[in-house]
């Protein structure tokens, strides 16, 4: 089992998916996260450099989880979980 960290720069999207109707998802997200950050499901795809070791999650068609995993310590780290198109 994996820990699921927030990193400061993806603090203000949760508070935006605190206050929508994605709640429900982010939190099916998180949960895969911190079973198999690996799993290739909910729109699962490595990022192609610049962004070399981040894989994202789909929240829903718009928005997403962009998260680093560590195996060594078993952390996920989130570094955003809003759109990309903002």
């Amino acid at each position: 089992m994996y820990k699921v960290q927030i990193k400061n720069s993806a603090k203000s999207d949760l508070r935006k998916i605190k206050h929508s109707n994605l709640k429900e998802n982010f939190n099916r997200v998180i949960q895969q996260l911190k079973e198999n950050p690996y799993e290739p499901n909910q729109g699962f795809e490595k990022l192609e450099p610049p962004m070399a070791r981040k894989y994202s999650r789909r929240i829903n068609v718009q928005h997403r989880v962009v998260y680093v995993v560590n195996d060594k310590e078993k952390v996920v780290s989130i570094y955003s979980a809003w759109s990309h198109y903002e």
